[in-house]
């Protein structure tokens, strides 16, 4: 029987380690098991291929919240990036292409290039998502609202349209009222779920990422080291206030005496106890596993069942002697090392048949991803002279229809491969090596239920106080001491350190009226 700990955390990702840190500057004494060797979650740096270092889930810094960044002194544990800029490249089949830029005068040069009338669409656009962002923002660092009472808020301000747009519109149908230009349209196509952007409501998850014009600029951008930089600072910042990190060490099931939290037992049978347990790991993880539904309320069990983790994604890393060539896309004197993100996506119908044929259950032949070469950046990545690329594939099935995903991978890893190469033709013979995490990679490498990054769609159904369940969206859980702190909670997925603030405060909260 080890030391006894007013709090143990249940796995070490990013929002387990803010949890952590918050709780131990409040002076309980904090336990975080990792049952990986390292910590981190999808938020790491890993040398998949030798000499060649990857993010190798999560890639980009956009979304961390300053308070999170400041309370926990982040810079001064390591913390850093390298901005981007332009930030985001949307290359077109056709040679066209749309630059976005920091500098708001420069993106609008870029879409007038395809789409001169667009360019004052384009202002009416970002001011629309603003209102939005404006709406969600205030809500990002406490307990959610439900939509009724954010609704009844609002009524009679000028923000009262632009909430009823987000729940009655299908994103589909605000491009179309935005924008003349597919391509114009296609750089912003965006769904919460393979229901795709026709699906009534479909605009209303994009509220939450829009609320990224609120993160601090120096905080935004490739992270120095890789991801795995950021979490080793919140790792840092946790030692600093006397948190106890443990990696290797996986837990089994947590222990539940009375109706309440008691401990954890690890797999190799040590059995810890402590006053409170959070749990980083996704809702069905910690309940149906770790828990056991004969804990549980035979309501809740079924509440369960109907959470939607529908949206698989899958990674594509690839260690290569030479940068891509995506040089047909550039002005002479454009530097094609800095692109920051370049998203392939030409049209919205193709974004919409990736979602209809990973609905069936196959690998489309029109997938939307999102490539990234942080070694342009940060040098310690590669060799000299390489690169490391990865790409970001949107939908995936969580299951192929009629072979296994051990047995496509070689066949989509070329598929992806053969598609970038069609923007960038010397790709395919820069490549050294790959590797192709797939969703069933990605849960047993990081144990997201079905590979879902963001342990539950953010679909309306999920989102404020249904995240992430009616009832249960405080942090708190039906058994006593036990809180949830992951992306399953509000306000959801990306590296934001959000909900393990939040889920720290509600423990802290408890732990003062119970003391």
């Amino acid at each position: 029987m080890a030391d006894r700990y007013d709090v143990i955390v249940v796995g070490g990702g990013h929002n387990g380690l803010v949890a952590a840190a918050y709780m131990a500057m409040a002076g309980l004494n904090t336990l975080v098991l990792e049952r990986r060797g390292l910590v981190g979650g999808a938020c790491v740096t890993e040398e998949l291929i030798p000499g060649y270092k990857f993010s190798s889930c999560a890639y980009v810094s956009w979304m961390l919240q300053p308070k999170v960044v400041a309370d926990l002194e982040l810079r001064r544990h390591g913390f850093d990036v390298y901005s981007q800029d332009p930030y985001l490249t949307q290359p077109f089949p056709d040679g066209h292409r749309v630059l976005f830029w920091q500098d708001d005068r420069r993106t609008e040069e870029e879409i007038a290039r395809i789409s001169p009338r667009d360019v004052e669409a384009y202002r009416s656009w970002w001011k629309f998502w603003s209102r939005a962002a404006e709406i969600f923002q205030p809500y990002l660092l406490t307990s959610p609202p439900t939509l009724e009472e954010i609704g009844d808020r609002l009524q009679g301000t000028a923000y009262q349209d632009v909430f009823k747009t987000l729940l009655t519109v299908s994103f589909r149908d605000l491009l179309d009222d935005f924008f003349e230009s597919d391509q114009v349209k296609a750089c912003f196509v965006s769904a919460p779920d393979l229901q795709g952007p026709r699906a009534v409501g479909s605009a209303l998850s994009s509220a939450y990422y829009a609320c990224s014009i609120f993160i601090n600029p120096e905080d935004q951008g490739i992270a120095k080291g890789g991801m795995g930089g950021l979490t080793q600072a919140m790792a840092r910042a946790a030692r600093s206030h006397g948190v106890t990190i443990r990696t290797g060490a996986a837990v089994k099931r947590i222990l539940v005496r009375g109706g309440k939290a008691r401990g954890v037992v690890l797999t190799d049978g040590e059995e810890i106890e402590s006053n409170l347990v959070v749990s980083n790991a996704d809702p069905l993880q910690t309940f149906l596993r770790l828990v056991g539904p004969e804990e549980l309320d035979r309501g809740f069990v079924e509440q369960l069942g109907r959470l939607k983790t529908d949206m698989a994604h899958l990674k594509l890393h690839c260690a290569l002697r030479e940068a891509p060539d995506f040089s047909r896309f550039l002005d002479t004197g454009e530097d094609a090392l800095h692109l920051g993100l370049i998203k392939i996506c030409p049209s919205v119908e193709y974004f919409e048949k990736s979602c209809e044929d990973t609905r069936q259950g196959t690998f489309t032949d029109c997938p939307v991803f999102e490539i990234q070469m942080p070694s342009a950046y940060d040098p310690t990545l590669a060799p000299d002279g390489h690169h490391v690329l990865s790409a970001f594939v949107f939908h995936a099935p969580r299951c192929l229809v009629g072979r296994s995903w051990e047995e496509a991978r070689e066949e989509i890893a070329n598929q992806l491969i053969d598609k970038i190469t069609e923007y960038a033709p010397n790709f395919r013979d820069s490549i050294i090596d790959w590797r192709l995490f797939t969703p069933q990679d990605m849960e047993q490498r990081m144990g997201f239920t079905n590979g879902n990054i963001h342990h539950l769609d953010l679909v309306p159904s999920q989102m404020l106080s249904r995240r992430p369940l009616p009832g249960w969206s405080d942090y708190r859980t039906p058994i006593q001491g036990l809180y949830l702190c992951g992306a399953g909670t509000h306000p959801g997925g990306e590296v934001t350190g959000a909900p393990g603030h939040n889920a720290a405060h509600a423990v802290l909260e408890d732990w003062e009226r119970n003391a």
